[in-house]
């Protein structure tokens, strides 16, 4: 079930960016000042910000607002070896960024640097673990070495484990929110000092929709990503001085990738994803397109928004729904080993697609009018919840029991 930082799935979808200068840069379109500002190499200050003793030399570097300005950020990416990581590396190389790559299994990581320079791209790969602290510090100062400077960091990488909460072992737990959500900040804490001195960069935080919707049978899943959406939204208030350094979550559906491979299952039941299912590439594609224009919440996927409404209309029964589809579709799945994953070590399986879709599409219908059903009884629920109810006796003996 990886989408989002990798393993991203939710409820109901589990079933098996004062000179004559000065008035140059007045005149320059908002719009391209700000998606390319962003972008300027350490060596290329803000002509904003320049001061120099000659003006012809000032203005003879200023950009030509009538020609694009090429799109060449530093972006390092970790989870590049497979499914969204992978795509999404391919993705920047033909956008023309340059990558730094990172996951902990080095030849797979080697295999996807050099399709990216196949395609003209410079890639740098850099074997890392993320809930290794040091590792990422040392991930975030190879790319300064190499290319000088930062300008995305996508924290990408994650992982879960599928089970019932006592029969999934703590250690198992541990490893989840280590690898989410540890990993994340991790990542956070090893690029911020850079975008602090540049006073520019953009974070994006790959959660799921599971950030928004609990998920049954993946409690520690569930809370990294309730988590990472926190995270992301204190990190964001807490760098609100900064206005070019940019905090993005992106929320997508389930996503088509070899996750199901990936992850820890601890079910005895073979997994199998709820459609509608998204290509990574889609959200590949999503992603090049934040890293240019910068937002603070992305979804990604028909799926995607529907869940949060209905969690925020009606938990309760969202909460319920979900735990009604996973425990019917547990008990018609055919039995699977109990397995470990990639838990506690690199994965085996390095292809950006699972080979999901073909098999969802079929019940993608029934799955759309399921989720609609959904929301549509938690916006019944909320409504009449809120409206007066004239009580009768016995309701009236209940409330006052409340009372006192």
């Amino acid at each position: 079930m990886m989408v989002g930082n990798t393993f991203g799935f939710n409820s109901v979808q589990l079933l098996t960016g004062a000179s004559e200068l000065d008035s140059a840069v007045k005149i320059a379109p908002r719009r391209l000042r700000r998606l390319t500002a962003g972008f300027l190499p350490p060596t290329i200050k803000n002509p904003a910000t320049t001061s120099t003793t000659s003006t012809t030399s000032r203005l003879d570097t200023m950009p030509n607002s009538d020609a694009p300005q090429p799109f060449a950020p530093v972006v390092v990416l970790t989870g590049a070896s497979s499914g969204i990581g992978h795509a999404t590396a391919l993705a920047f190389a033909r956008a023309g960024a340059r990558l730094v790559l990172a996951a902990r299994g080095a030849q797979a990581l080697d295999r996807v640097a050099a399709e990216c320079e196949l395609l003209d791209a410079r890639a740098l790969a850099v074997p890392t673990d993320v809930t290794d602290a040091d590792a990422m510090r040392a991930l975030a100062d190879a790319a300064i070495e190499r290319f000088g400077h930062i300008d995305v960091w996508i924290n990408n990488a994650g992982t879960g484990a599928v089970g019932a909460f006592d029969a999934t072992p703590i250690e198992a737990h541990q490893r989840v929110i280590e690898s989410n959500l540890i990993g994340h900040l991790n990542g956070a804490h090893a690029v911020l000092p850079h975008f602090r001195k540049q006073g520019r960069g953009t974070l994006i935080n790959m959660i799921s929709s599971g950030g928004w919707v609990a998920t049954p049978y993946a409690a520690a899943y569930t809370a990294s990503q309730f988590g990472l959406r926190g995270f992301s939204e204190a990190l964001r208030a807490e760098l609100g001085s900064l206005p070019g350094v940019h905090v993005c979550e992106v929320y997508p559906a389930f996503v088509d990738t070899p996750g199901l491979l990936h992850g820890a299952n601890y079910t005895g039941k073979r997994l199998r994803p709820a459609p509608p299912v998204l290509d990574p590439r889609q959200v590949a594609d999503s992603l090049v397109a934040l890293a240019k224009a910068p937002r603070d919440v992305t979804s990604i996927g028909s799926a995607a928004l529907p869940g949060r409404l209905a969690h925020a209309v009606a938990p309760g029964l969202t909460g319920r729904v979900s735990a009604w589809f996973t425990n019917r579709a547990l008990n018609r799945a055919d039995p699977a080993p109990i397995t470990n994953g990639n838990l506690f070590e690199p994965s085996r399986v390095h292809t950006i697609d699972g080979g999901h879709r073909t098999l969802a599409t079929r019940a993608a219908p029934l799955a759309a009018v399921a989720l609609a059903g959904a929301l549509g009884l938690g916006l019944l629920w909320a409504l009449r919840s809120r409206r007066p109810h004239q009580q009768g006796p016995a309701r009236s003996r209940r409330a006052a029991g409340w009372q006192g």
